[in-house]
């Protein structure tokens, strides 16, 4: 995470989230985090410099779909979520981003219309870097340049995944994927149970898995009827972990 006291890039990892989206693997989710690690103090009160700070409370927009690229915000706290809306209005939440990623990409020098929107689920600092500014910070600091193709890497191998996933896996899987990867991000032990603690719409859920409202609602309940989960008051409880995972065929 790119902090203000140019001492320390990441701070207290203890206190993050990783980020969150639908992929088999899930040790890669916050790979992206670390992508500005290799810069040194003085490096990163160099970036700090060219770049400008705002924040943005939750629910405001960060650039939407159709818009020119300009730049890109890097989190610096907060959350950040990433989505796509298809022509007919219906939504897809592509990633949910934390602190130490970036969004805003692909075209990171500018130009060119953003293919998906962004807005804050969490209240977010965020520092925003210009695309002249990235291009002259990546042509007079190599370090920067290397890690920007780190980042732009991470970023693919996400939607990657994600694409992987809706091609092959049932709605049902995706859902299960989903809850275990909360579960294990959010989750806080009680004896043989896995408490989620966020609070998660089912609008939410669909909107990750690929579904509608309607049919998370009725899966979850199927879910709790067979002791697998409890659902209540927006909060899930996983109940029986072994028995959420064994609805993944093949993994």
């Amino acid at each position: 995470m790119l902090m203000e006291n140019p001492s320390d890039t990441r701070g207290n990892d203890d206190d993050r989230r990783s980020a969150v989206y639908l992929s088999e693997v899930q040790l890669d989710l916050d790979e992206g985090a670390s992508f500005l690690d290799r810069l040194d103090p003085a490096e990163i009160t160099r970036l700090r410099a060219a770049g400008t700070t705002r924040t943005a409370r939750r629910g405001e927009g960060i650039f939407f779909q159709g818009d020119t690229h300009n730049g890109i915000w890097l989190i610096e706290s907060g959350i950040v979520r990433t989505f796509y809306v298809g022509p007919s209005g219906r939504e897809i939440t592509l990633a949910i981003w934390t602190s130490g990623h970036f969004v805003g990409g692909p075209e990171v020098f500018g130009g060119g219309a953003h293919i998906w929107s962004a807005d804050v689920q969490e209240d977010a600092r965020l520092l925003f870097l210009t695309g002249t500014n990235i291009r002259r910070l990546v042509e007079t600091m190599p370090q920067f340049a290397i890690c920007l193709i780190d980042g732009l890497v991470a970023k693919g191998k996400c939607y990657s995944a994600l694409v992987q996933m809706l091609g092959t896996r049932s709605v049902v899987e995706r859902l299960a994927y989903l809850l275990i990867i909360f579960a294990d991000t959010y989750g806080r032990r009680d004896g043989n149970r896995l408490h989620i603690d966020r609070k998660i719409t089912h609008d939410e859920l669909a909107n990750i898995v690929g579904a509608t409202r309607q049919w998370v609602t009725m899966t979850l309940d199927k879910l709790q009827k067979r002791g697998i989960i409890s659902v209540s008051r927006q909060r899930i409880v996983i109940e029986q972990y072994d028995m959420l995972h064994g609805l993944i065929g093949g993994a």
